[in-house]
Parts: C-alpha cells; sequence; structure tokens
C-alpha cells in the first residue's frame, strides 16, 4: 500500500524520483480507512455552540481538537481557507499548523480556497497551496475554472510536478449554481452545458492514470439523477451535501452510478456539530463512514 504524506509535509517520493500522485494517495487512504471527507469549518456559530470565542484561540482549539480527535480515522479533511482568512495573518497561522498537524498524521488535506484567476495570479494561487515548499501546501485544492478550464492550467501543472491534486467545481450542491454549470454552450457542436465541459477535461487530464488521475470535479450529492452527466473522469469526486445539506449515504449510489467508488463524501456539521467532545466527534465520523461502506459497498 502506499504511504500517507510524510511528517515533512511533502509526498514521500517514487524510485523515479517523482512524488507519487494525489489519485494514488487518495485511492490507497479510501482504500484503508473509507472515503469519508471531514471539513474543518470553524464558522462563528459552530464555535459559539462549543463554548468558544469567535477569536483565534477558539480558532485553534477548534481545528487542533477535530484534527487530534479525527486525524487517524478520515481519509481526508477539508479546512475551509475563508474562516481562518477572516482573521487575518493569525488565523493563517493557525490554518499552517492544521495542515501540518492533519499531514503529519497521516491525513490527506484537501484545502477549500476555491481559488481561480488567469495567468500570473493564477500561478500565484497554486504557488500557495501546491508548490512543495509553501507552509500551506496541501494534497489537493478545490478551484473555480469560470474564467475557462484553460485557466487553471498553472495550477494542474504544478499540482502534477508536486503530486498534488484539483477539484474542479463542476456540478456543485448550491441551488443557484445551476444557472453556469447547466448553461448549454452555444459555442459547442454537441452542445455540451458547462458543468459537462469541466468533466470532459477532467477526465482527458485523468486518461490512463492507475489507479485512478488526481483531477476530480466537485458534485453536488443533493442533486439527485445525474445520469444525463459523464461522471466517469477516472478521478475523484467530492460529494459535498451529506448531513445538514439533507442527501444521505444511502443516496450516492443513485445520484453517481457506476462511478460511486470514486466518490469522496464530505460532512462538515453533521460531524463537527458533536463537539467539542472528542469521542462525540469519533462516534459520529464512525457512524456517517460505516453508513457510507454499506452504501458505496467500500
Amino acid at each position: 500500500m502506499t504511504a500517507l504524506p510524510s511528517p515533512d509535509h511533502r509526498p514521500p517520493s517514487t524510485p523515479s524520483g517523482r512524488p507519487p500522485t494525489f489519485g494514488t494517495r487518495l485511492r490507497s487512504a479510501m482504500d484503508e480507512r473509507g472515503p469519508l471527507c471531514v471539513g474543518i469549518d470553524p464558522h462563528a456559530a459552530l464555535l459559539a455552540s462549543w463554548g468558544l470565542d469567535d477569536d483565534v484561540a477558539g480558532l485553534e482549539r477548534f481545528s487542533r481538537t477535530v484534527v487530534e480527535a479525527l486525524a487517524d480515522q478520515v481519509a481526508v479533511f477539508k479546512p475551509q481557507a475563508a474562516f481562518f482568512e477572516r482573521f487575518g495573518s493569525r488565523g493563517i497561522a493557525v490554518l499552517e499548523r492544521t495542515v501540518a498537524d492533519a499531514r503529519a498524521a497521516g491525513t490527506l488535506v484537501l484545502m477549500d480556497a476555491k481559488r481561480g484567476d488567469i495567468g500570473s495570479t493564477m500561478a500565484a494561487y497554486a504557488e500557495t497551496f501546491l508548490h512543495k515548499d509553501s507552509t500551506l501546501f496541501s494534497d489537493a485544492l478545490t478551484v473555480s475554472p469560470y474564467l475557462g478550464y484553460g485557466s487553471l492550467r498553472p495550477a494542474v501543472d504544478l499540482a502534477r510536478e508536486s503530486g498534488a491534486g484539483l477539484f474542479v467545481l463542476a456540478l456543485t450542491s448550491n441551488p443557484e449554481g445551476a444557472e453556469v454549470q447547466r448553461a448549454v454552450r452555444t459555442d459547442d457542436p454537441a452542445g455540451l452545458t458547462i458543468g459537462a465541459t469541466m468533466l470532459a477535461h477532467l477526465a482527458a487530464e485523468n486518461a490512463g492514470e492507475t489507479p485512478m488521475g488526481s483531477f476530480g470535479a466537485v458534485v453536488g450529492a443533493t442533486l439527485g439523477d445525474l445520469s444525463s452527466f459523464d461522471l466517469d473522469i477516472n478521478g475523484p469526486l467530492l460529494a459535498p451535501g451529506i448531513g445538514a445539506q439533507g442527501a444521505t449515504a444511502a443516496d450516492l449510489p443513485a445520484v453517481f452510478g457506476p462511478a460511486v467508488r470514486n466518490v469522496v463524501p464530505n460532512v462538515s456539521r453533521g460531524v463537527l456539530r458533536h463537539g467539542p467532545d472528542a469521542s462525540a466527534l469519533r462516534a459520529s465520523a464512525e457512524r456517517f463512514a460505516d453508513e457510507i461502506r454499506e452504501a458505496v459497498g467500500a
């Protein structure tokens, strides 16, 4: 089994000297621990429900508790960068420690920052989260392709070089997303929707990769029948929406069909609301993980 990330924050090297791909490491983590991804979303209301102040000390206590409780149990953590950035440089320092602690404990980190821009700006975003020497180096990053998929090329190239991955917004769980993602392209002879176009680009990025590619899509678990979309991109599918947004593990096979084995279901509030008690957090994550394994046959 491929080793999970080493404590120095960098993916271990293969005999060729190149880091193992994110797809390889994610498949290994999913097979070993199950596919559950737990968000780290320290918004003000959740800090208050934990009895913590909405300040940097509360932020750090929250994040440390989640990592210490769950790092040996889940495949992926997904910190939401915005909830750390709102505290400025001190919040970023907490995010750096959270990433370092999670990866040192062997959990993959998917940074939920949804960056998207063009040219040198996109390259700078990529360097922040995907360069192996960055203090915020993460195993994968969420990105927005709505300046055109080609605008993501600096992130795609750096992710390949660093053994990292991307999750591209394709069919998101928020209802507002449909006005963009389900719009039909007038410049495409086949009349593909924008969301289908993103999936096709990702399938091309992942072609020939084993055991799966490193370039995934964000596809909401709340969207119902998606049989009109080709979700077989040979890459991971991050599936938000389970728990507080109304989807359940039992919905996954119907939504994702044959691609369900590559689904990474994300649960945030459904687990985090059980804190700050570490044993309650662990028990909640275990319940979700068991339900997901049963539903997808993992």
